[in-house]
């Protein structure tokens, strides 16, 4: 009769684990495992509607990809939970009567009990076998070491290992069903030796896969924080910008009180004259009246006579002038009205708004808005101008041929010069901050923040073979390089490298450029004339005005300004327009400047200023 250790290692073991089965399930293949087994294996395989058999490989269905929805081999759970509930009893005692087994003999493979193993431990042959305690055995705390027992000749050992078969054998079985061609047999013990190499080899590689695994997720962590970084610098440059924002949009509305206050004090004081006036027409009468009335009191004669003749007359005419015109308090009233507040509609646009409307001149005709020079700077370099650029954080560029760029604030102050060994032919800004800059030998550089070369490199067309021309930035960061003798546009991306597509004009020379914000669409400036172009090249609306010369840009919210610059005497204009080149208003009128026939640009400031730059002069207009 097979023995309790016996029955355990041949049919209560789970293949894998090699300990009791814990919550067996069964396989189509009819071989079962514990389910926790099945679970580790279900995770290792990229397929996770079947499981293959750790025994025969074949596939078995898994519902819904759960190990839990397989069926439970029932008969063998009942078994287990009967054997983990019956005490093993000694294996050692010869008598019938067998005593609860209290130990277990690794080496002898035998259950003992308490004086077995009392009997067992004072024999020196067995000092150096290992005993433990039956209860860690089944609590699967300490694993049972293999005895095979030949189940044809229980005597023997099985000591040798079929490797065709793949089964361990004793050496009569060996020499008997395992002689045949095409079966290897060796030692036990070697083949064990090559097992626990090969799974040694295999921990290695676990090791160092573990390793790299391990490494890679550091340096997922790694980018993980990169990545909060950066989005954390967002979330900074998004309160810094709000911030800087609210104050324009402060600075704002002071601007746009103050002028209220302007326009309310300005038309008071004409209603006050008026009133005044009409004051002094009453008391004159009065004072006339009472004169009069005087003459009453006694009879006149003479001298006293002939003064109240006088004043009669004297009244009787100051009676006969008109009576006071309603018209002129009412067309001061009709002149205020016409300065309203205009909204601006986008939502991008952090100007509010402006006041539309007319001043009125002592002729009382209509003449220009309520706008002025509030800062008029003599250039550091005369005669160098390049090019002006709307920059971060509110400032304006102006590009020297001689080389640098000056940064200037709303109010005309210098705050830096920056790239003074660069001779500067345009430049432009990228909506990070970045600056881009064309040089006067037809080379494209982009700069950080702070003004530090990036090691990029763009594929531009010599002066000789394009000539000179326009930059600009679109709302997509590309950037837009214009070659008046080629009349070609071409267009990078900030990373450099050969033009992403070209934009042929077709008589037009791309001198200035400039981009929408919301539409896509590019001006371009020729002198005398302002042009639409659409993203394919193709023209729109051509501005022109005789016997002037044309210095456009483009707004924040897609208004178009233009410089018309009369050069015969020196006299600049400036209107804006709609973003479909519909006139809204002059904006400045006969403004006189120096140097007239020669090369000007023209911006809009963050905050709302204009600036209007000559070779010698950057003036700054705004709203009064």
């Amino acid at each position: 009769m097979a023995t309790f250790h016996q029955i355990i290692s041949q049919n209560l073991e789970c293949p894998i684990c090699l300990t009791l089965f814990n919550q067996p399930k069964s396989l189509t293949c009819s071989h079962t495992c514990c389910k926790k087994c099945l679970h580790r294996i279900s995770q290792t395989q990229s397929d996770k509607e079947t499981i293959n058999c750790p025994i025969c490989r074949k596939g078995t269905p898994l519902p819904s990809g759960d190990v839990d929805k397989l069926q439970t081999n029932i008969p063998l759970s009942s078994l287990v939970d009967e054997v983990k509930t019956k005490n093993p009893t000694c294996t050692v005692c010869a008598t019938d009567e067998k005593s609860p087994a209290v130990s277990y003999c690794q080496d002898c493979g035998k259950y003992m009990c308490k004086s077995c193993e009392v009997g067992h431990s004072i024999w020196k042959l067995f000092s150096t076998h290992e005993v433990v305690p039956v209860s860690e055995v089944f609590s699967g705390k300490v694993l049972f070491k293999r005895r095979r027992k030949c189940k044809k000749h229980p005597s023997e050992d099985e000591e040798c290992f079929c490797t065709a078969c793949r089964e361990y054998t004793c050496c009569k079985c060996g020499m008997l069903r395992h002689s045949q061609a095409g079966h290897q047999i060796e030692e036990a013990a070697i083949h064990e030796e090559k097992v626990i190499k090969n799974i040694s080899e295999l921990k290695k590689g676990v090791k160092s896969k573990k390793a790299t695994a391990e490494n890679h997720i550091e340096f997922i962590e790694t980018q993980r924080n990169e990545i909060t970084s950066m989005f954390r610098k967002l979330n900074d440059d998004i309160d810094k910008t709000y911030e800087e924002y609210v104050q324009l949009l402060s600075d704002r509305r002071k601007a746009l009180k103050s002028q209220v206050k302007h326009w309310s004090e300005k038309f008071e004081k004409e209603l006050h004259a008026m009133e005044v006036e009409s004051r002094q027409t009453i008391s004159h009468m009065t004072a006339m009246e009472e004169l009069v009335t005087n003459g009453m009191k006694v009879p006149l004669e003479k001298d006293a006579l002939f003064a109240h003749d006088t004043m009669c007359d004297n009244l009787k005419s100051f009676l006969g002038r008109g009576d006071p015109d309603d018209r002129s308090p009412r067309g001061v009233t009709e002149r205020a009205r016409k300065i309203s507040f205009r909204r601006y509609e986008k939502v991008d646009e952090l100007c509010l708004g402006e006041l539309e409307g007319y001043t009125w001149d002592v002729q009382g005709g209509d003449v220009s808005p309520p706008w002025g020079v509030k800062a008029d700077v003599k250039l550091p370099s005369e005669t160098c101008m390049a090019c002006i650029a709307r920059a971060p954080g509110g400032k304006m560029a102006v590009g020297s041929y001689n080389g640098g760029i000056h940064l200037y604030s709303p109010d005309g102050k210098l705050q830096q010069t920056v790239l003074k060994d660069v001779r500067v032919l345009r430049t432009g800004f990228l909506s990070n901050g970045q600056s881009v800059v064309r040089d006067t030998h037809n080379k494209m550089s982009l700069y950080t923040p702070q003004w530090e070369k990036f090691d990029v490199s763009f594929e531009m067309m010599s002066y000789y073979e394009g000539g000179w021309g326009g930059l600009t930035v679109d709302r997509d960061d590309n950037i837009y390089v214009g070659f008046g003798q080629s009349t070609y546009i071409l267009i990078f991306t900030p990373e450099g490298g050969k033009a992403v597509r070209n934009v042929m004009c077709e008589r037009y020379i791309p001198k200035q450029i400039f981009s929408f914000h919301n539409t896509g669409k590019v001006l371009l400036a020729n002198e005398s004339d302002v042009v639409f172009l659409d993203s394919k090249g193709k023209e729109g609306k051509v501005l022109r005005k005789e016997g002037m010369s044309a210095y456009p840009a483009v707004c924040r919210d897609d208004s178009v300004i233009v410089a018309w610059v009369k050069n015969a005497k020196g006299l600049v204009s400036i209107d804006r327009y709609t973003s479909d080149m519909k006139h809204v208003r002059n904006v400045i009128t006969n403004f006189q400047i120096q140097c007239p026939w020669s090369w000007h640009y023209l911006q809009e400031f963050e905050s709302g200023e204009i600036a209007f730059c000559t070779p010698y002069r950057l003036h700054i207009f705004d709203a009064f």
